[in-house]
């Protein structure tokens, strides 16, 4: 029997690639066509017969549904590609049509909240129901499915990336699935961006909901949230006094709770003073043993000093590290 070669590290590397390869195609390959086929069963189920019928005004159908028919046919477009085996060409292809996922997730927040008010209304809430519970969905309802293509997009580049990295510098597909994981990067890093502000919004309003009077006014322009809780104020004489704070990337806003029994602004929150980040010195004082007990935080302003005072030495210090962030971002 003849004794086996001697081995090639590098030839049995490339082998590796090329399985990994194979693997990641094959799961690309697999998941577009699902993907696809769900897209087109939200087009067939509820896009069509909604426009139809009229269900739904043109206006109210786009805010719900958004490009949902153009990625759709992009999908479809992608899928022929995948199918012959021209990976590097379809997807680079598939990155010109990228603007309507990010044209999609800006307009997530509008769909919700469209959706939650027509389902409010017995017959479109009927008809959703009754295409929910076609077998073709599996249970899901639409309000699962509508996530969907952001969903898919993060998957993509996840596999655009893999298939890349097992990819030979050599390979006619190389340069093409280079551009096309990094278009998908960007694309990615733009919707994130559109996510991150969209909750920052939902924030802003619902603090906005929880405060009353003249100086909560304007308090929603311009500003990032960045946490909020509770802390005793140290005034120079007296007892701590507990108030809620609203820390923003530009400032800092101390409130305190009204009366329930306030005959306008029962159960909300009075603006008590706002701290620009911009003019604050932060100093962190522990207490005297230095153990767990709490300690206290210092902000002086160019007339007034604020000493805030918590028991819990662990909210203390995220307090510590999430002003210090604050007012890092007017020093730069």
């Amino acid at each position: 029997m003849p004794s086996p070669g001697p081995r090639c590290p590098v030839r049995e590397q490339r082998a590796r690639w090329e399985r990994k390869r194979s693997r990641t195609a094959r799961e690309l390959l697999e998941t577009e066509q699902r993907y696809q086929e769900q897209l087109g069963l939200v087009v067939q189920y509820f896009l069509c017969i909604l426009r139809a019928k009229g269900t739904l005004p043109p206006a109210e159908l786009k805010a719900v549904f958004g490009p949902w028919e153009s990625i759709h046919s992009a999908s479809q477009e992608l899928l022929l590609h995948l199918e012959a085996g021209n990976w590097g060409v379809g997807l680079e292809r598939f990155c010109h049509h990228l603007e309507h996922y990010t044209c999609y997730a800006a307009n997530e927040e509008r769909s919700r909240a469209t959706l939650e008010r027509w389902l409010k209304k017995k017959n479109f809430r009927k008809f959703v129901q009754l295409q929910e519970g076609r077998p073709e969905f599996g249970g899901l309802r639409l309000v699962d499915i509508l996530p969907l293509p952001l969903r898919r997009l993060q998957q993509c580049e996840n596999l655009v990336v893999a298939l890349t990295e097992n990819t030979g510098p050599d390979s006619p597909d190389y340069q093409q699935l280079t551009r096309a994981a990094q278009k998908l990067s960007e694309a990615i890093q733009q919707v994130s961006a559109i996510g991150q502000e969209q909750e920052n919004c939902r924030q802003l309003h619902r603090i906005q909901a929880l405060l009353s009077g003249r100086r909560a006014k304007g308090l929603t322009k311009g500003r990032w949230f960045l946490r909020q809780g509770w802390l005793l104020v140290v005034p120079p004489k007296g007892e701590p006094k507990p108030r809620l704070f609203f820390l923003f990337s530009d400032a800092l806003l101390m409130t305190k709770p009204r009366s329930v029994l306030h005959i306008l602004h029962g159960g909300t929150f009075a603006c008590q003073a706002l701290y620009p980040m911009a003019q604050c010195q932060l100093q962190r004082i522990f207490g005297h043993s230095g153990g767990p007990g709490g300690g206290l935080l210092s902000l002086s302003f160019p007339h007034e000093k604020l000493l805030l005072m918590s028991t819990d030495q662990e909210a203390l210090s995220r307090w510590y590290h999430s002003l210090t962030a604050a007012i890092s971002s007017h020093t730069r």
